[in-house]
């Protein structure tokens, strides 16, 4: 696979990186850990380098699965984690950015990753309580320990980059950001071009829904699946973006690909320092979405999904009001 490097940063990882949420937590009931490990053994035999999980991911049980699934295979990738909730009795009660959260969190996910240092360690969320500076000196200091090589920043904007930038150089940002989610185009991509600062989109096939497969007729369980609160998932605003899906269809039907296919390719040609990271806890899909890295869209491909794009309103908020909340 082709490598990108992350902005300006030291950290060169494969084009396609992959969240490794789903085998536990989001969008169901997760895997077990024996197929997790197994499904991420061949994703880095697949050529995948950048893995992505969090403390929140379960919580915990992400990163322990990731950390199971490394051992003997660390120097062959970078592990990308997040800290900044406020997690009680294995809850999200809200965020919590104070320096001494991020130490306790910092090291019990070396614990749990059984690793020495996180290469790219990112704030989950803005804490409004916390002065974006305070946060970024804390993880200069991670790095000058060496606890961690690299920081991000996640869910964030164009001011807040720009100050956390100040006191320490971002590695980079990851917002959610797909063919139906472009909200960074206005402001967060120009400033990471700007800084040197690399961009990995988190949902890159819209929690599943660019992959086709979701309709009408899908449910999605409140108690496992996330997307239960999302108003993107209501059965009206479903029936409202399937023209979406029409569209990769029919780009993936003229190029011999799949919708999967194109709305990642889609993604890589817009910037060279975007790293996508799809969320794949099944073989098929590694298969799938690996191979949007050899589809190319020319010029003529990219102004038509712009003008087809133009004409669709999409409907229905990315995330739940309490997310959304949670991003500046």
């Amino acid at each position: 696979m082709k490598q990108r490097q992350l902005g300006n940063s030291d950290l060169t990882v494969s084009a396609i990186g992959m969240g490794v949420m789903n085998l536990s937590y989001g969008t169901g009931k997760g895997v077990t850990e024996a197929d997790g490990i197994r499904i991420i053994h061949q994703a880095i035999e697949m050529g995948v380098s950048l893995f992505d999980t969090a403390e929140a991911y379960g919580p915990y049980i992400n990163e322990q699965l990731l950390g199971k699934a490394l051992k003997g295979k660390r120097d062959q990738v970078s592990i990308a984690s997040k800290f900044g909730f406020q997690l009680e009795d294995s809850q999200i009660t809200g965020v919590n950015s104070r320096p001494e959260n991020i130490r306790r969190a910092v090291e019990s996910s070396l614990k749990r990753l059984d690793t020495d240092c996180i290469d790219l360690y990112y704030q989950h969320r803005v804490d409004p309580a916390v002065a974006i500076e305070e946060v970024a000196g804390t993880l200069k200091e991670l790095i000058e320990e060496g606890k961690i090589r690299h920081y991000g920043l996640s869910e964030v904007g164009a001011n807040t980059i720009r100050r956390a930038h100040a006191v320490h150089p971002v590695a980079a940002v990851q917002n959610q950001y797909s063919i139906w989610s472009r909200e960074p185009e206005a402001e967060v991509l120009p400033v990471c071009e700007e800084l040197g600062i690399g961009f990995v989109p988190w949902a890159p096939l819209g929690t599943g829904f660019l992959t086709g497969t979701i309709d009408t007729n899908s449910t999605f369980d409140s108690e496992s699946d996330l997307r239960a609160n999302f108003p993107r998932f209501t059965k009206d605003a479903i029936a409202a973006n399937m023209p979406l899906v029409s569209m990769l269809r029919d780009i993936a039907s003229r190029k011999e690909a799949t919708p999967v296919q194109v709305a990642l390719a889609w993604l890589l040609a817009q910037k060279p320092w975007i790293v996508p990271i799809p969320g794949m806890d099944k073989s098929e899909y590694l298969t799938e979405n690996l191979a949007a890295e050899r589809l190319a869209l020319d010029a003529n491909d990219l102004d038509e999904i712009e003008q087809r794009l133009s004409a669709i309103n999409i409907q229905g908020a990315r995330l739940d009001e309490g997310l959304l909340s949670l991003s500046e």
